[in-house]
């Protein structure tokens, strides 16, 4: 009987964490894709209202230029505080320790507002620096429009870190819901301006584009405010006073500041580790394609604008459900340590992986297939631009996997392993950009890119093996699986798609998403036939599925 009652014990516990698992996973995906989408959806009026195609690209071009050093300074200003934050307060809770945690929270605010204000002030006096290294014609244009991006510094530090405590205590909707709220309070200001200065006034379009950028600290001021009104309304966290009953056992300031600045500052390499890979193509691709290349300064400036702000918005919809499942295991993986349920570990990473691939394998393989109709719809006909965002949709594989491993080793205390990880991907990545510029033209950024990223995954997966000891040849069968089904969906995303081209034009934006609209719908039926079929669906989201199938009687 007591071994009995043990096992149920054990499934119910099995149960919660993949529950937590899925709906944590589910809210900041929906959050993230969704605030992914709309900063997709905007750049078509943003395009169209700065002048014609090429005035657009160089708009977009500097509009991008300006964002990689500002992510930089922004992973810098939070020091990987936020993810912190989620880990010590995921871990504190599980112990009892409630007070522990809202101290944590006040400390680590505190420290964001100073760290944003340095980050903010060294970003500004760099920003001349920056603009010299960066493929563009205008250093006085790429100085300005860096400079717009910092007072956005000022107050997202003390946002990302009310979230990373929101989401240490296993809550992800009012985070999601606040990514949702910052984005479209940006989108409204960018709009509005470039609408204002290009159409109303016939305005520079150094203008447009800083008004654009400070689109950022208008979208950070509304979703902090949601964030501290939901704390306010549904829980006592800002109190700082004890609650009834509630076990209080007060760390000393100064150890629970240095612990706070211990935990974050690995997380600082892993949060910058995509930025650092951009940073590298940003300051070599010019040089080195002037040497290996006939193309011109402006052709240059072109075909990075295309490929590192056009093409990279589309994959970054798909990339956000890496992010969402790194942000969701972080805690989850805290808290099972913490209670130290090695055997759930195991199985959470497992399960946080095969999630993953389950969702990357399918979306990563559709944009692929869908790239020229989807580049069309956004930023009208390219084919440069259509064959750069099919690279770049395989490559957001490696970089969703990135994510979800650094922080799921970060969470795991293996903070080490996973720095010595990105910086072997990271050192392979420079090693191999010139021969790969060479070689390929402007696809070799990809090429190196994919090629680190494998190096890193790799060391990291191998580091959690030891750690954790997870079922490598499980997780192998799995990912085997889901890549037979991903490839009999993309045959028949394929098939529609060249049916829909004998009387459709992927050159027509109408056209286009009538493209996208039907062959998206028979992908989706496909895979989704296939995972019901094959019962993957029931074991990695639940046995609900299972009513699913039951009433589209699949068998």
């Amino acid at each position: 009987m007591e071994t009995e009652a043990l096992k149920k014990t054990a499934i119910k516990q099995e149960a919660t964490s993949d529950n937590k698992m899925v709906s944590g996973s589910a809210w900041m995906s929906a959050g993230s894709m969704i605030s992914r989408l709309m900063g997709l959806l905007y750049i078509i009026p943003w395009m169209a209202w700065m002048g014609n195609k090429e005035t657009a690209d160089a708009a977009n071009t500097l509009f991008q230029i300006a964002y990689a050093p500002y992510a930089f300074f922004l992973s810098l200003a939070t020091a990987g505080i936020p993810s912190a934050i989620s880990k010590q307060v995921s871990y504190y809770n599980a112990l009892g320790e409630f007070e522990t945690s809202k101290q944590i929270y006040k400390k680590g605010l505190q420290l964001m507002a100073v760290s944003g204000v340095i980050a903010a002030a060294v970003m500004f006096v760099m920003a001349p620096v920056i603009a010299k290294g960066s493929p563009t014609v205008s250093v006085a244009d790429t100085t300005t429009v860096i400079r717009s991006l910092s007072p956005a510094l000022l107050i997202i530090p003390m946002m990302s870190v009310t979230r990373g405590f929101i989401q240490g205590h296993n809550t992800m909707a009012p985070s999601a819901i606040s990514q949702v709220i910052e984005q479209a309070a940006r989108i409204v200001f960018m709009l509005s301006s470039v609408f204002v200065v290009r159409k109303l006034f016939d305005g520079p379009i150094v203008l447009a584009v800083s008004l654009s950028t400070i689109g950022a600290f208008v979208g950070a001021i509304f979703s902090f405010g949601y964030l501290l009104y939901n704390l306010k309304k549904h829980s006592p966290v800002l109190d700082y006073e004890p609650a009834p009953g509630e076990t209080t056992k007060g760390k000393a300031t100064n150890k629970m500041m240095l612990g706070i600045i211990r935990t974050a500052i690995p997380f600082i390499f892993i949060a910058t580790g995509i930025t650092l890979f951009q940073f590298v193509d940003q300051f070599t691709y010019q040089p080195i394609m002037l040497k290996v290349s006939d193309l011109s300064g402006l052709e240059i400036q072109r075909s990075y604008g295309i490929t590192q702000a056009n093409a990279y918005k589309l994959i970054m919809i798909i990339i956000s459900f890496g992010a969402a499942m790194a942000i969701t295991s972080v805690p989850l993986i805290s808290d099972l340590i913490a209670k130290e349920n090695w055997k759930e570990v195991r199985r959470q990473f497992s399960t946080a992986v095969q999630l993953l691939f389950f969702i990357m394998l399918p979306s990563a393989t559709g944009m692929a297939v869908l790239s020229g109709p989807l580049y069309t719809i956004v930023y009208g006909y390219d084919a440069f631009g259509t064959s750069v965002t099919k690279g770049l949709a395989y490559m957001s594989i490696f970089l969703a996997l990135y994510s979800l491993l650094g922080n799921a080793l970060q969470a795991a205390n293996q903070t080490r392993p996973a720095i010595y990880a990105l910086g072997a991907g990271l050192l392979t990545k420079i090693l191999t950009q010139y021969t790969a510029l060479q070689l390929f033209g402007t696809y070799g950024m990809l090429i190196s890119t994919m090629i680190g990223f494998s190096v890193t995954s790799l060391i990291m997966m191998a580091t959690m093996y030891k750690r954790v000891g997870y079922d490598r040849s499980f997780l192998t069968r799995r990912l085997i699986l889901m890549g037979i089904l991903t490839s009999i969906m993309g045959a028949g995303t394929i098939l529609t798609r060249n049916i829909l081209l004998l009387f459709l034009s992927q050159e027509s934006r109408m056209q286009s998403l009538v493209i996208v609209m039907i062959s998206t719908i028979v992908g989706i039926m496909i895979y989704g036939y296939l995972i019901l079929k094959t019962r993957l669906a029931d074991r990695l989201i639940g046995s609900k599925v299972a009513g699913l199938r039951t009433k589209l009687r699949i068998k």
